[in-house]
């Protein structure tokens, strides 16, 4: 009943009207404000604190249409509603490495706290804000909401970024198209040229994929060269701690691959004044690993020969929030039950088969295979099923993603565009 009533509550928020660019002009300045939040707590008890609000650098290159709408569920929401009228003037959704933490063994041991950012139109008047966070059994397990007038002056300015900042992609305004953009992470002064080009190898092979190579024209990618006091990105387990600009390491929730930052603050300082909506972290590394949380930021190693296929998976995760399609089976804890439908597009426990692929079964692709339901996903082998045998969501060698995936992938591009 509780999946139910979430359900029916996303798809209300989710249906009310759209409202066009001269509603964005009403409700909203051309700038950025940088909501900075604490989440802390433990498998059992989660709450969140706002931090400090910050006011960026430049104008904002979000959607400016689709506002009353989220993208697609994910595990987190953040809502505007504006103090005046009462009205939903924005919403977005995103997940995030605390709300994974929480399914960890540590987190029924201990509490932590983690920081989270999330970048929002600054609105012309006073608005509420509202967060909200869900578990994976889909209950809200921390709601927080708190006023935000933009004459508080208590918000700081941020200053701009100095880091130098290289065009990729070059297809129109922040307003017009989704903006990429890759951060160097454990590369020297010295070693700049060796992360452009690597961030250009990325960039080609993301746009050999459909839909992002007919929907090229569609993104603006860039790469902000912030050097590291030292080559590399540290790996616990080593005892090998390195000086680098963002403090990504391996052993992340004591999983060897697993390659992330906590610190998130350090991240968005590196990006202020620069048109993001999609970060790719490039890791100076030969040790084999990465990270992609939804709406969060990509984190990929490039020193090992699955480096392109492991930074298109991973965009895959934080761009459209697609689940991983294979299994461990020794997991702490499951991500999908058997009595709940994921929001993830690509994976069904058949609870509500229909709302998913259920119109393309019997699609044939010619990489993937034919679409049905093939046991096995999400860590798990039994009562999760995928839409193919492989995709570039299952393994490292798959040429394609599936044409669920895509299906997806495209549905959010025309999101952010039209």
């Amino acid at each position: 009943m509780k999946r139910l009533l979430s359900l029916t509550l996303f798809s209300i928020l989710c249906a009310v009207a759209t409202y066009a660019d001269s509603d964005f002009a009403r409700y909203f300045r051309d700038a950025t404000l940088r909501l900075d939040y604490t989440f802390t707590g433990d498998s059992l008890h989660q709450q969140a604190a706002l931090d400090e609000v910050i006011r960026q650098p430049g104008t904002w290159c979000g959607r400016r249409h689709h506002l009353d709408s989220f993208p697609t569920q994910g595990y987190a929401q953040l809502t505007l509603t504006d103090s005046l009228t009462g009205r939903l003037i924005y919403c977005h959704s995103f997940a995030t490495l605390f709300q994974e933490w929480t399914g960890t063994e540590e987190a029924a041991r201990r509490s932590r706290s983690f920081q989270n950012v999330v970048l929002i139109p600054e609105p012309r008047r006073s608005v509420v804000v509202s967060l909200t966070l869900r578990d994976f059994r889909d209950s809200i397990v921390c709601t927080y909401t708190h006023p935000l007038n933009p004459a508080d002056i208590l918000i700081r300015r941020a200053p701009a970024s100095t880091a130098p900042v290289r065009t990729l992609i070059s297809s129109g305004t922040p307003e017009e198209c989704i903006d990429i953009t890759f951060v160097a992470e454990g590369y020297t002064k010295k070693e700049m040229k060796k992360f452009y080009r690597e961030a250009r190898e990325a960039t080609e092979a993301l746009f050999s994929y459909e839909p992002f190579r007919s929907y090229r024209s569609r993104f603006n990618v860039r790469a902000v060269g912030c050097p590291s006091a030292e080559s590399g990105v540290s790996v616990p387990r080593n005892a090998d701690w390195r000086n680098t600009a963002l403090s990504a390491h391996f052993d992340t929730f004591y999983s060897d691959r697993y390659l992330t930052t906590l610190h998130l603050k350090d991240l968005h300082d590196v990006l202020a004044g620069i048109p993001t909506e999609h970060i790719i972290i490039l890791a100076n590394t030969s040790t084999y690993g990465g990270g992609g949380i939804y709406n969060f930021y990509n984190l990929a190693a490039t020193g090992h020969k699955y480096f392109l296929p492991v930074v298109v998976h991973e965009f895959g995760h934080s761009f459209a929030a697609l689940a991983d399609e294979y299994a461990y089976d020794d997991q702490y804890t499951e991500y999908f039950y058997p009595d709940r439908e994921p929001w993830e597009a690509n994976l069904t426990t058949l609870v509500d088969f229909p709302s998913k692929w259920a119109d393309l079964v019997g699609t044939v692709d010619p990489v993937c295979g034919p679409v049905g339901t093939v046991e096995g996903g999400g860590y798990q082998s039994k009562g999760v099923w995928r839409p193919c045998a492989d995709c570039r969501m299952r393994t490292n060698t798959c040429a394609d993603f599936c044409p669920v995936c895509r299906r997806e992938l495209l549905r959010l591009i025309r999101f952010y565009t039209e």
